[in-house]
């Protein structure tokens, strides 16, 4: 029954799911407030239950990030080549590697700097590939820049193409049109003209400012050749802001730490891990499920559930323990470095749009019911919950015993802010471990840098309550609230100094 009523009105479906998560956050974010004159004992077990999860959250984070980081380490230092030539001594040298690189006036030192990285590759640079996929709206720059990196590094690698992505009608301009445009002409040109067998290829998606670890590709080619099933897989690396991380200002460097460590600890959740900005696929995968969707911005979910869904729920990311190092938000001065940051957020928010995509499919699919459930419910509860957060656990236990006098002598209205409190500050014991885990991850404190400063740095995670509301809370709730009203965000691109 909902199946066919789903079947029957697309559009109208379509568009309640994008009414409801601004639905659902405006609720809970407002709930504590009206609630706190009707039915404050209610607010008050919210809030206790809100205090319970995120302690539960902040515990595992501190606990999985220790585990990421140390298996970091051990596959940093592990000899991935000698292990493919004792492991796989006849195929492993047969296994090519495509890397799209979509970009839209990406500076060309950023461009340099990325294609140097995956110079240092330890897996042979031969059976690499390298389409730069530049935006034809950019012009003779785009171009002039195409023929430069030709020049630097065409000797190096087994290939290196670039392309221009035409603007195409009723695709949106993005990240997702601009790597599916990439992905099949590098297809065209390796498997088509050059005749390489399309199941010993992978293709990566990397952002244009993002490094790899120099055994990436080594150890993607392990990760492909021992899957029993390698096309119904996405691999995701360790994603950390730290390529300029010692020059971007005190509120930046708490967010890219933050979020490098939390990256880290996800690739131990394989019930949560999604690909996200940097990861790698078979290109025999990508090429049946026709490459990245053309009419949305963000890619990396959209790219995990059109996958999941076609394969009937018989496909999953793995982790691999390598580092791919990528720029914090910056720009020239301070007030346009957080004004560059609070887009980029409000972008990766905007990553909620799909939800209405993954709710749709989840319904019509054939995928089995209890793995799709839980795949959704996890989304949603991470989607959904983006802009609730800061103000559940910051301002929603003192608002019943503030607005309410009455319920103020109570025994629960006395204790309540007490015990929230309470709960909290054994949840902020986790920053501890952020904090630790930052600092043996970040790269070498440059000369510039005076030892007392870097002393000070951990200091600066007290800034974190502002920086919660400005730079999650506030750019969540305006993705939320865009959506609800139909009022879709264009694709802007993450400035670069």
């Amino acid at each position: 029954m909902i199946k066919r009523y789903f079947r029957r009105h697309p559009v109208k479906t379509q568009r309640a799911l994008e009414i409801l998560p601004g639905f659902v956050s405006w609720s809970l974010i407002l709930f504590p407030v009206w609630g706190s004159f009707l039915v404050p004992i209610w607010v008050a077990y919210y809030v206790i239950i809100f205090a319970v999860y995120w302690l539960y959250r902040s515990i595992i984070l501190a606990v999985l990030s220790i585990a990421a980081h140390l298996r970091i380490k051990a596959s940093s230092n592990f000899g991935w080549i000698t292990d493919l030539k004792n492991q796989f001594p006849k195929n492993w040298s047969s296994i090519h590697h495509v890397i799209v690189i979509p970009t839209y006036q990406e500076p060309i030192y950023i461009l340099r700097r990325t294609l140097t990285a995956l110079s240092k590759q330890s897996y042979p640079l031969k059976n690499i590939h390298i389409m730069l996929s530049f935006e034809e709206r950019e012009g003779e720059e785009a171009k002039n820049k195409g023929k430069q990196l030709q020049k630097e590094f065409s000797h190096l690698f087994g290939n290196i193409w670039d392309t221009y992505h035409p603007d195409i009608e009723n695709e949106v301009k993005g990240k997702s049109s601009n790597t599916s445009w990439g992905a099949k002409i590098a297809k065209q040109k390796l498997i088509d003209e050059q005749g390489v067998d399309i199941n010993q290829v992978t293709i990566t998606s990397e952002d244009a400012d993002a490094k790899f670890h120099e055994h990436y590709f080594s150890n993607l080619t392990y990760e492909f050749l021992k899957d029993p099933k390698p096309y119904n897989k996405v691999w995701q690396g360790a994603i950390m802001f730290y390529n300029n991380i010692w020059q971007v200002p005190a509120p930046i460097r708490v967010l890219a730490s933050s979020y490098s460590v939390i990256q880290m600890y996800i690739l131990m959740r394989k019930d949560r891990l999604i690909n996200f900005s940097t990861y790698s696929t078979s290109l025999k995968h990508a090429n049946s499920i026709n490459y990245w969707d053309t009419d949305v911005i963000p890619e990396d979910y959209r790219f995990f559930f059109k996958s999941y869904f076609a394969k009937k729920g018989d496909f999953e990311v793995n982790p691999i323990f390598l580092p791919v190092y990528c720029d914090a938000a910056q720009a020239d001065g301070f007030i346009n470095t957080l004004k560059n940051q609070y887009e980029q957020l409000k972008r990766w928010a905007w990553g909620v749009s799909d939800d209405a995509y993954i709710i749709r499919q989840y319904v019509l699919s054939e995928a089995p019911f209890w793995d799709k459930s839980m795949r959704v419910l996890k989304v949603i509860e991470d989607h959904f919950l983006w802009p609730v957060n800061w103000f559940a656990i910051t301002i929603s236990a003192s608002l019943p015993p503030l607005l309410n006098k009455n319920f103020n002598r109570t025994m629960i209205g006395k204790t309540l802010p007490q015990v929230t409190s309470l709960l909290l500050t054994f949840a902020l014991l986790s920053m501890i471990v952020v904090v630790i885990i930052d600092a043996l991850n970040r790269p070498p404190r440059p000369k510039e840098k005076t030892f007392l400063s870097v002393i000070l740095q951990p200091f600066e995670f007290l800034l974190m309550p502002i920086i919660g509301l400005f730079f999650s809370a506030l750019p969540g709730i305006d993705a939320h609230t865009r959506l609800m009203f139909g009022k879709y965000i264009e694709y802007k691109v993450t400035t670069k100094v």
